[in-house]
């Protein structure tokens, strides 16, 4: 039996307005090549000039991770040659990275946890796009020097499922204290999944295989899957010396499969020195006062939420998984509804309504609208079979929901006397199936009640007409 050992080496482009040496824009979408300029290009007597921005949004994951901050980091010229990189070498932090040892806590749908070590986060600024299209390639270097903050984990994940939770958390504790838009379609917010194997109670680390440039959930969790097959048919086979060499591994979409592309340097085949041209990045005091105030973590709103609106913790932490799912929940709650239904309302009515592409961001039914929804709901204006009408309507519509609920007939009627009325009139018409009832016959209860709903076509509420029949009956 073998025990898998995973690292991650995520990148977080953060959404500063301008590059991490120049005052180039960081928009994502223009015209190749246009957001560029002499420091980016890499042209001779072209100085980098360190945007504070950045290291302000270092500090805030740092904060969020509970790590450290260093006072005194250093950045170092990262030395490979690539058509993307037209300096030559990448600005980053080696020696010293700006944020130390932290951690992130990741949650598994049974309630348990663990802690993934977080082993620093260092700055560095980003490459170009390489476009390869048949026999020719294009080149466009206006993510060159964009800002990336690298978060390197410890290898302590020891499955898909763990790697993607963590994946998950990161993604949303960036989100959450908006050091970066973490668009994985656009590649902000991307990962290098490292992967070896061993066997199970052994210590030792194996050789690791990288896998390059992840942005999608769905597409790590395949790719850790078929790595690790790989190395373990390769141990298993006898070859895993001559098949499982420390490299850099592609994950090709199509075919589900890893494949080499090209061997994976050490620290020294990037001959990493100081830059010349950077003086070591000091942190104050009054930096760090200032930039460790953060917002609300996904982990203390769940706590929040639990205490507050009496939502299950499973349920807490599938709303709080995304800051923008949660801060809709809470313009619900504004509404003083129960936080029962408003999770069930919010996680299975309107999310199981969501086409293709469509998220909680750009749900045609608004929180306030959907609070209002569940309030008409517990007030008992509406049946909860009326209020699944009303939000397939409003799905479709720009309306308010009286005005669904005026327009489609579904008010329910809660007044005693109407109801009464109704009832006199079955239990008069089935004089038999009452003294069946009476005699011990207590079945016949659910008859009532259906008779007496078909009446009122359904607009009778539930809850006043089994009080009454109960009255009526006894």
């Amino acid at each position: 039996m073998f025990e898998v050992v995973i690292g991650l080496e995520v990148h977080a482009q953060l959404n500063t307005n301008s590059k991490l040496w120049c005052d180039c824009a960081t928009s994502f979408g223009a015209d190749a090549n246009t957001n560029v300029c002499p420091t980016c290009l890499g042209l001779p007597g072209a100085l980098p000039v360190l945007n504070k921005e950045a290291v302000h949004k270092a500090i805030q994951l740092g904060t969020a991770i509970n790590a450290p901050i260093n006072r005194k980091s250093i950045f170092n010229r990262k030395n490979y040659f690539y058509p993307d990189l037209p300096t030559g070498y990448q600005i980053s932090q080696f020696e010293v990275a700006v944020v130390d040892m932290g951690e992130v806590i990741i949650d598994f749908p049974d309630g348990s946890q663990k802690t993934i070590g977080v082993t620093r986060a260092h700055l560095e600024n980003d490459a170009g796009k390489n476009t390869h299209a048949g026999d020719h390639s294009k080149v466009d270097l206006n993510r060159a020097g964009t800002p990336l903050l690298e978060i390197v984990s410890e290898p302590d994940m020891r499955s898909a499922e763990e790697a993607i939770l963590y994946m998950k958390k990161l993604h949303s504790i960036v989100k959450y204290i908006d050091i970066s838009n973490a668009n994985m379609q656009e590649g902000s917010f991307r990962a290098d999944v490292n992967i070896s194997i061993r066997p199970k109670g052994d210590e030792k680390l194996y050789t690791r295989c990288e896998i390059k440039n992840m942005n999608s959930f769905k597409f790590i969790e395949k790719a850790i899957h078929y790595e690790v097959q790989r190395q373990t048919e390769a141990w298993e086979d006898g070859v895993y010396e001559q098949e499982v060499v420390q490299e850099t591994r592609l994950f090709d979409v199509n075919t589900g499969e890893t494949r080499s592309m090209r061997g994976k340097e050490d620290a020294a085949d990037y001959r990493y020195f100081p830059d010349p041209d950077l003086l070591p990045l000091i942190v104050t005091e009054e930096m760090i006062e200032k930039y460790s105030d953060i917002p609300e973590l996904p982990d203390a709103k769940k706590e929040r939420f639990v205490k507050d609106f009496g939502v299950k913790e499973y349920d807490a932490g599938v709303i709080c998984s995304t800051k923008e799912t949660a801060h809709y929940f809470e313009e619900m709650m504004s509404q003083g509804i129960s936080g029962k239904l408003a999770t069930t309302w919010l996680t299975v009515e309107l999310q199981g309504r969501f086409t293709e592409g469509m998220n909680i961001t750009t749900s045609p039914v608004d929180s306030l609208k959907l609070g209002s929804l569940v309030k008409s709901i517990e007030s008992g204006d509406i049946s909860g079979k009326a209020g699944k009408e009303v939000l397939d309507y409003l799905m479709e519509n720009d309306v308010s929901v009286d005005e669904v609920i005026e327009k489609l007939g579904l008010k329910q009627v809660s007044d005693d006397g109407a109801i009464l009325a109704i009832i006199d009139g079955i239990l008069t018409a089935n004089e038999d199936k009452v003294e069946q009832y009476k005699s011990g016959k207590d079945k016949l209860f659910g008859f009532f009640v259906g008779q007496t709903m078909k009446e009122s076509k359904g607009s009778a509420n539930p809850q006043v007409v089994n009080k009454l029949l109960k009255e009526r009956l006894s």
